[in-house]
């Protein structure tokens, strides 16, 4: 790209789009200098970006990195603005952006964001595979493991290059226009980072900042509170819905999916109850967008029926003795452990408690009753979990140390017919390095249950 060539780009971040980022630059003819706290040991991709002329500077910010000769900031979507070369180019006005800005750049694809605090890994994947099975070419990245602007690099303007976006990402956003944006909800998280919810919604928001009347956005009708910031949107809005019939959008009628395109034509879809997506909003948000993206019926159907889910987010891991259990590591916050207990028919015995982030968890407590037969607990805040527990009239409740207790824990409180769920409702770091190895952990414990009970 011309923009960039001969122009001065530092790179904050030698994660895996750092790398990629700082490559793509490099080959468009930018001075790129790529910058990491983490000492040079410990930065993967060293050898390689200076094998290509690149200059990486590592384990310290220097005071002179960012100066009135630099063009461009291109920061790793964890860094935070108060960090000391961001604050200094956001001082010199020097533009900071994030990598899926740049991807949006080079695309000469049309793309597909779908953003939201919860759902929006399930909803990308399903949007895929429902546009694959159709027949309809799509990349698909972002958020959700491959570098967004690789992908886009290479996509073809007869593709769609369907993106999983955080607000991390979003927040260094300037140009970026989605033909379709997709906000599946929002709830309290990353305020660490953001510091209030009205800043983290304007984060989500800026998905919509630059679309346009031809381009569409799919958003939550049962959010009402959301809809004031909705109402001032230029592009063509879709709603879903499990509860309301809308002219426009998608919506739960009598046990079906059914989609309204908006001129008077209501199509059902499936019925719920033959749909394998753990989470039925997840579903009517795919289907809107398959279908404005040119997917049939019958692939949607295709996919909702025989949709396995993605790792650690109600990941079904095996049926012992009659009883069901599901890894839903990635459920880091309230809300989310709220949406897997509310999508389970049968009694819960619940696995929760994690890191301690300051919440109470009293929202849960009208979830859990009615839904939950037995607790088990571990993490820090385990004691609070047991005692909204006791409140929401739960009988059975064990506090335990390791993942390895819990699912023994759990086995001897459920009865074949049951559901055991890992549902946190907290992030894992206070004993694990990532929600991933939570999962991957009670997965290993439901196994070897397994094996000991043949």
């Amino acid at each position: 790209m011309n923009r960039y060539r001969d122009q001065h780009v530092v790179v904050l971040g030698m994660a895996k789009s750092g790398v990629a980022v700082a490559k793509l630059l490099h080959r468009f003819g930018a001075h790129v200098v790529v910058n990491d706290q983490k000492p040079r040991e410990q930065a993967a991709g060293v050898e390689e970006l200076e094998a290509l002329g690149i200059t990486c500077i590592c384990g310290h910010h220097p005071d002179d990195l960012i100066h009135s000769g630099v063009s461009l900031v291109v920061k790793n979507p964890g860094i935070p603005y108060e960090a000391f070369p961001v604050a200094k180019a956001v001082s010199l006005g020097i533009p900071v952006i994030t990598e899926v800005e740049l991807a949006y750049q080079i695309s000469r694809a049309p793309i597909i964001g779908i953003t939201g605090s919860n759902g929006k890994t399930t909803t990308t994947t399903l949007v895929g595979l429902m546009l694959k099975e159709a027949g309809i070419d799509a990349l698909v990245g972002g958020n959700i493991g491959t570098v967004l602007c690789g992908l886009a690099e290479e996509a073809r303007a007869d593709q769609w290059l369907v993106a999983e976006l955080s607000s991390f990402q979003l927040q260094g956003t300037k140009e970026f226009r989605p033909r379709i944006g997709v906000l599946m909800n929002l709830y309290p998280a990353h305020l660490d980072y953001h510091h209030s919810l009205e800043s983290y919604l304007d984060a989500k928001m800026k998905l919509f900042a630059n679309q346009g009347t031809d381009d569409v956005a799919v958003l939550p009708y049962d959010q009402p509170e959301l809809r004031e910031r909705f109402a001032s949107l230029q592009a063509q809005t879709y709603y879903f819905s499990k509860s309301e019939k809308l002219s426009r959008g998608a919506y739960v009628q009598d046990g079906m999916i059914v989609y309204a395109d908006g001129e008077g034509n209501d199509e059902e879809i499936v019925a719920v109850a033959d749909i394998a997506v753990p989470h039925v909003d997840n579903a009517l948000a795919a289907v809107i967008v398959s279908r404005l993206a040119g997917a049939d019926k019958q692939s949607i159907v295709r996919v909702l029926s025989a949709f396995a889910g993605v790792e650690h987010r109600m990941e079904f891991v095996a049926n012992i003795a009659g009883v069901s259990y599901y890894n839903d590591s990635k459920a880091t916050n309230p809300e989310a452990a709220s949406r897997a207990l509310q999508a389970c028919t049968q009694p819960v015995v619940w696995i929760c408690g994690g890191l301690d982030r300051g919440v109470d968890f009293k929202e849960l407590i009208p979830i859990m009753q009615g839904r939950v037969k037995a607790m088990v607990a571990l993490g820090e805040t385990a004691d609070t979990m047991l005692a909204r527990g006791a409140e929401a009239g739960i009988g059975e409740r064990i506090r335990v140390d390791t993942v390895e207790e819990a699912v023994q824990a759990a086995a001897s409180l459920a009865q074949a017919g049951d559901i055991v769920l890992l549902s946190p409702a907290c992030a894992s770091w206070d004993m694990f390095p990532s929600f991933e190895v939570r999962g991957s952990m009670f997965k290993d414990g439901v196994h070897r249950l397994k094996t000991s009970l043949a």
